[in-house]
């Protein structure tokens, strides 16, 4: 009798949870249906995408200004996080409160989420592809930094010790055991992280942080459906390709998996 009433407890509770989040969400049948002449234009937009060569080259260097953006913020992120994912590696053995500050970091860069990077580079260096890049590279020095640190630490302690017992010290203890251990799960995690810039530069564009995410929003903002059809194709495009030459990238290397985050 107990267990029954504790069950209709949570049931109602549950349902009252969810009624709450939908009250403020605003979600409602009456503004789906007051919405459907802007949805029946957006629609028709995108089964007629704009194809004009003029527009398709601008997709085009759309496109090359993503990847651009996605590759200089993954370089400045391992350039500035391999050293920080050193020293925060427990098995390396660096000086402690070094430790605990450089995850304190590691924490404030990956906390704030990109876009909002994007938005206060955006107000320090102005709109263009160098805040996202920035944006990315401040994300991506956290991400990487936390993920690159774990696999340091994930390796096999026996040759580590066997070299420390030699009398090797931290540099080469974690250049000749450690490093090579981990390589493959180094290389996952980089491939992982430029799928990440990739989908991110998309949505930094929409704070004016350059990419395809800017034409999308510059399209959007003026009604021109058929060109955000054809940004969006691209776009899943881009991501898709990104996509398959990484798995591949990885399934050759043997490694695993991490979710972007």
């Amino acid at each position: 009798m107990r267990t029954r009433h504790a069950l209709t407890w949570s049931v109602l509770l549950t349902c009252a949870v969810v009624a709450w989040a939908a009250q403020g969400s605003g979600i409602s049948l009456t503004a789906l249906w007051e919405g459907r002449s802007g949805g029946a234009r957006l629609a028709e937009g995108f089964l007629r995408p704009q194809t004009s060569p003029d527009f398709l080259v601008d997709v085009l260097k759309a496109i090359a200004q993503t990847v651009q953006i996605a590759v200089t913020g993954l370089v400045l992120g391992i350039v500035i996080g391999t050293p920080m994912a050193a020293v925060m590696a427990g098995g390396v053995g660096a000086w402690a409160p070094l430790r605990v500050l450089v995850r304190l970091l590691s924490a404030v860069l990956r906390g704030v989420p990109d876009l909002v990077w994007a938005l206060l580079l955006v107000a320090i260096v102005g709109p263009g592809p160098a805040a996202g890049t920035l944006a990315m590279a401040l994300h991506g020095t956290g991400m990487l930094t936390k993920l690159a640190a774990e696999q340091l630490e994930g390796v096999n302690p026996a040759p580590v010790e066997a070299l420390r017992l030699t009398g090797a010290g931290r540099a080469a203890t974690a250049a000749l055991a450690i490093v090579p251990q981990a390589r493959t799960g180094l290389v996952s995690v980089i491939l992982y992280q430029f799928e990440c810039n990739i989908r991110a530069s998309t949505v930094l564009g929409f704070v004016g942080a350059g990419g395809l995410g800017q034409d999308l929003a510059i399209s959007l903002r003026l009604f021109r459906y058929d060109e955000v059809s054809t940004l969006v194709i691209a776009t899943l495009g881009l991501m898709l390709l990104v996509d398959v030459l990484s798995r591949r990238a990885r399934r050759g290397l043997g490694a695993t998996t991490k979710a972007c985050t």
